[in-house]
């Protein structure tokens, strides 16, 4: 592999776009079996395979070096990894020093556990994916989930002081008539609410065009009861901001099927095998895991990667019994 000229330069893709944001995955497992996310019998990939914390230390570093300025710690459920405190310790020595923020995507099952330790390692915000208040409702979803443990999680995390933003994946016969109760709740505890379309990603039980439906009519019946008005706060990523009158609360909205938002994409994800997925969308990859333990040059290997970051992804679910767009899951790929 031909040695990177300027191991310090910017990633920069093809269409101009800065990579300031990795999303980093620790893990495919997970201790739910989100009827959306995965299929009920998975397969989890034997923990050789995995990289460890020496390894993710030195690709977030090396990314680092690079221009990014933001990660997120991912999975599966990150926190079900036992050394995930540790390897968030290590990536931390960055901040204030090429890294404004390391933070976290999790379920909430941990976080009773674990919230304490987050924040000695430097976060300070944190995504919780909770797409239901109804325990029996969290059960089904979640195939056997319980929705106490995810609220004590809450707590916790309120309780030493983490700021929360709750993802909601808006699923058509399941959670749609109970998202304003959803965000009233969030709301009155100073919680943010992001809204997310169900995305095609790897082979489940059911069909992806019964999960789905638009935020834009999900919005339009938001506003027959509520005053939306825009919101000029931006984090880098992919939601469109409201502000909520009534609750004086932040609602986003992801739609990466119905309003396509990847012209401004600067994020890539790396899975927990070291594999660097350009778009979450597409199949493309590159093998860090084999630089690394092949001793080659990083940096090379994320300027080759880069080079091929395609404009956008593939998504589409408008006809029953179509097949994912990838054939991976998302708890693979690093949520």
């Amino acid at each position: 592999m031909t040695k990177t000229l300027n191991p310090s330069a910017p990633l920069i893709d093809p269409f101009g776009r800065a990579i300031t944001y990795l999303r980093l995955s620790v893990t495919d497992r997970c201790d739910l079996r989100c009827t959306y996310c995965m299929a009920e019998n998975m397969t989890f990939l034997p923990k050789s395979d995995l990289l460890d914390a020496v390894e993710l230390d030195t690709v977030a570093s090396a990314f680092i070096a690079r221009g990014v300025r933001k990660i997120r710690i991912t999975g599966g459920e990150p926190l079900v990894r036992r050394n995930t405190i540790d390897i968030m310790h290590r990536i931390s020595r960055h901040l204030g020093d090429g890294l404004d923020e390391l933070t976290l995507t999790t379920n909430g099952t941990q976080l009773e556990k674990y919230a304490e330790a987050l924040v000695k390692v430097g976060v300070r915000r944190i995504n919780i994916s909770l797409d239901t208040l109804d325990p029996i409702s969290f059960s089904r979803i979640t195939r056997g989930g319980r929705l106490q443990q995810v609220l004590d999680g809450i707590a916790a995390a309120q309780s030493h002081g983490l700021k929360i933003k709750l993802n909601v994946v808006v699923l058509k016969h399941e959670n749609l008539e109970q998202l304003p109760s959803i965000i009233e709740w969030a709301h009155r505890r100073d919680i943010e609410v992001t809204l997310i379309e169900a995305m095609p990603m790897g082979e489940i039980e059911e069909d992806r065009f019964d999960q789905y439906t638009p935020l834009s009519d999900v919005q339009k019946n938001l506003a027959k009861n509520w005053t939306l008005s825009r919101d000029s706060y931006r984090t880098g990523g992919p939601s469109d901001y409201w502000r909520v009158e009534e609750t004086g609360g932040r609602l986003g909205f992801i739609t990466p099927m119905s309003n396509n938002f990847c012209g401004g994409c600067n994020r890539v994800r790396l899975t927990c095998t070291g594999r660097l997925f350009l778009c979450l969308g597409q199949s493309d990859d590159a093998d860090l895991r084999a630089v690394l333990r092949g001793g080659g040059d990083i940096h090379a290997a994320l300027d080759e990667a880069i080079a091929r970051k395609p404009k956008s992804h593939d998504f589409l679910i408008d006809a029953p019994g179509q097949r994912p767009a990838v054939p991976r899951h998302m708890s693979m790929t690093g949520g």
